[in-house]
């Protein structure tokens, strides 16, 4: 297994429509693990959120500390790991929102998406620190 890769050594890996994995921390301390859609741009990882008001939001809000898995499940495995602070925006939510369904169900879901949800928000993960792996040698 190849280990210390970065995100440029798994960028085929970034961009296939998998499901993330988000780690955020409820107010008691213990973890939250959501699935999401996200996109890797410009260095950092983008999650959109349809509601802003509590959930995975909240927890941000109160503690930016975050973590976001991206692992594939088919040989030769693949996966990427990014921890670091998360900020809370409504910029570019549309933008962030159109591109994902695109990614991960075509252009007339994105559209219906686009067209049909109220704004929200943009989590945005900037890496702290970043743990990638692969077993393409292992094949």
């Amino acid at each position: 297994m190849r280990t210390d890769l970065r995100a440029e050594d798994v960028a085929d890996l970034l961009e296939q429509p998998l499901i993330a994995v988000l780690a955020t921390r409820r107010r008691d301390d213990t973890v939250m693990l959501s699935p999401v859609w996200f996109e890797w741009r410009d260095g950092g990882i983008n999650i959109w959120v349809p509601t802003p008001e509590g959930g995975k939001v909240a927890h941000v809000q109160r503690d930016p500390r975050v973590t976001v898995v991206v692992a594939n499940s088919e040989w030769p495995y693949k996966g990427f790991e990014i921890r670091g602070e998360a900020t809370v925006s409504g910029d570019d939510f549309y933008d962030v929102l159109r591109r994902t369904a695109l990614r991960y169900d075509g252009p007339e879901a994105a559209e219906r998406m686009v067209s049909s949800y109220a704004p929200g928000v943009v989590i945005r993960v900037e890496p702290g620190v970043v743990r990638a792996w692969d077993y393409e040698d292992e094949a």
